[in-house]
């Protein structure tokens, strides 16, 4: 046991000691929050197979569908920035089993969706529903991680992303095919109801579960607790140049240009999402549950790239060539779909493409909160969330469009290509002395 009083001793902690705190704090938030995105992530992209059947019996185009998919994204964006606030002020516990128990039931109610119309309401209150959420867990890691260890959580929190894909696009394969018809109800319609419940579910755990903060820990003993704190005090003369307000926020120079980073990289994350099952399809893949197991392929190499990369971003203490590397290889990634001969080059390319463009997620996270602090974070790290993700709106829209105009995928594949490239050149701007620890 550590043998540390108060925050000032924290010096006689060993590296082992030190490490023992932080494995215990890990396996008693991690785990949670990432089932939790798990969840959110297949109640946000599940569309993405729906849209398989629903565009036939909806009537429902590629621009349509595609508008559709990223209307998600305005619900977002206006209630990004006050849902953060809350849970600044309320605590993670109450507010994200709040966020957590309201999408469940706006996720559920989609398998009522009825024409077009109702398509685009139900996707606009499932955006403001889970709006905050992401933001939130990135604002609450940081109470409890210093900046030196966060690439590394953070990129296994968010390695949830691919994980409900891999587990996911086979279900949702699964549920269309054999469910199809039962109780009168379409796959599709059975695809919403089944995979909303674990939301509702996950809300009251949350909130049963969760701490707000270090200081609440009971699992925590006073040691381990000042250990902690005094970690994350030590933080503090990191984030003195950090904007304070949200008008502040709104009108800095490195805010701003995290969010065209983010935005470029959310570009490719959600046109490669939203669209991979159909992708699939059209290079010669047939049958749901085939189309399933297929497109969890790519996020079987994402899980294992984003890991690697985490730990290696923690261990060299690199921020900015660790999130430009993954965007230029993802770039060439889309640009190898245009022109791969086959299904099996095709999967390999958006393999690589995945790989990289989902990996950029988490390890651009260790950039803004490198230089945010208190309430500067809450605001900064909403907004830079909230207008990043907008692109999750242009990004299927665009590829929806541009496959609508010329009729096949490779004009979409150049787009988010174009923007990953934009990104990585972005993130090269950003001074290596603000980011890397």
């Amino acid at each position: 046991m550590l043998q540390l009083d108060s925050p000032t001793e924290k010096g006689s902690a060993t590296p082992a000691e030190e490490g023992r705190v932080y494995r215990k704090v890990f396996m008693r938030i991690v785990p949670l929050l990432m089932i939790c995105y798990v969840v959110a992530y297949l109640d946000r992209v599940n569309v993405g197979f729906a849209k398989l059947q629903m565009a036939t019996q909806l009537n429902l185009s590629d621009a349509a569908y595609g508008l559709g998919a990223g209307i998600f994204f305005f619900g977002y964006f206006l209630f990004e920035v006050p849902s953060n606030i809350m849970l600044h002020r309320l605590g993670a516990r109450i507010w994200i089993s709040r966020i957590l128990i309201t999408w469940g039931i706006v996720s559920a109610a989609f398998m009522f969706t009825s024409s077009q119309t109702t398509f685009y309401v139900l996707r606009f209150l499932l955006g403001a529903a889970e709006a905050g959420f992401f933001p939130g867990i990135i604002l609450y890691l940081t109470r409890w991680y210093p900046a030196h260890r966060r690439a590394k959580i953070i990129t296994t929190f968010m390695s949830a992303i691919p994980v409900a894909s891999i587990f996911g696009n086979p279900l949702s394969g699964f549920l269309m095919e054999k469910f199809g018809g039962v109780a009168g109800l379409a796959g599709w319609q059975w695809l919403f109801a089944v995979e909303a419940l674990p939301a509702i579910a996950l809300g009251v755990v949350t909130y049963r579960y969760l701490d707000d903060a270090i200081v609440d820990a009971k699992w925590l003993s006073p040691s381990e607790k000042a250990l902690l704190a005094s970690n994350i005090d030590a933080e503090a003369k990191f984030t003195t140049s950090s904007p304070v307000g949200i008008r502040a926020v709104m009108t800095d120079g490195r805010v701003w240009l995290m969010c065209l980073i983010y935005f470029s990289v959310v570009l490719g994350q959600y046109g490669l999402n939203f669209w991979l099952p159909t992708i699939v399809k059209a290079s010669g893949v047939s049958g749901n549950i085939n189309i399933g197991f297929i497109s969890a392929i790519p996020y079987v190499c994402t899980f294992v790239a984003m890991i690697l990369l985490g730990r290696s971003s923690d261990r060299y203490r690199e921020r900015r060539w660790h999130l430009v590397v993954p965007a230029v290889v993802a770039a060439a990634g889309f640009v190898a779909v245009t022109v791969a001969p086959n299904p099996t080059i095709a999967v390999i390319a958006l393999s690589v493409a995945a790989a990289g463009c989902l990996s950029c997620a988490p390890l651009f996270w260790a950039l803004p909160t490198a230089f945010l602090g208190g309430l500067g974070a809450a605001a900064g790290i909403a907004w830079i969330n909230s207008v990043g993700n907008l692109a999750g709106f242009l990004g299927p829209f665009m590829v929806g469009y541009l496959k609508g105009a010329t009729g096949n995928n490779s004009a979409g594949m150049y787009f988010l290509a174009i923007a990953l490239v934009i990104g990585a050149a972005a993130t090269l701007t950003v001074p290596a002395k603000t980011v890397n620890r």
